[in-house]
């Protein structure tokens, strides 16, 4: 199967609503996924929380979780050869306007941010 790209979602995206995703990262560490594909064309990501509101530092759990969220990235984009212009945000709100994606690494080559 050929995917597009990834889509990250944060969870309090009114679409989400408990679906909608194909890997769900909690706040605890877990990569939980979808015991059905939600889209057959891009893979979605959902984390746990809600990067809308601007916070700093990011809490252990946060950054717990952008550490799995990059592993399963660079996973993906391993398996299925994406770039790194081939990730998007959900919508313009979602998943915040203080998600960093400039901790998001999408290629181990160059470690491109």
């Amino acid at each position: 199967m050929q995917f597009f790209g990834i889509v990250i979602h944060h969870s309090i995206c009114p679409s989400i609503n408990g679906k909608g995703y194909d890997f769900f990262i909690t706040r605890n560490g877990s990569i939980i996924p979808s015991s059905e594909q939600t889209d057959p064309l891009y893979i979605h990501i959902c984390l746990e929380g809600d990067f809308s509101d601007h916070r700093h530092p990011f809490s252990l759990e946060e950054k717990e979780q952008f550490f799995l969220l990059n592993k399963l990235v660079l996973r993906l984009a391993d398996t299925f050869k994406f770039q790194h212009d081939d990730i998007f945000p959900h919508t313009i709100s979602c998943p915040g306007a203080f998600f960093p994606w400039s901790q998001l690494v999408i290629s181990s080559e160059d470690r491109y941010h």
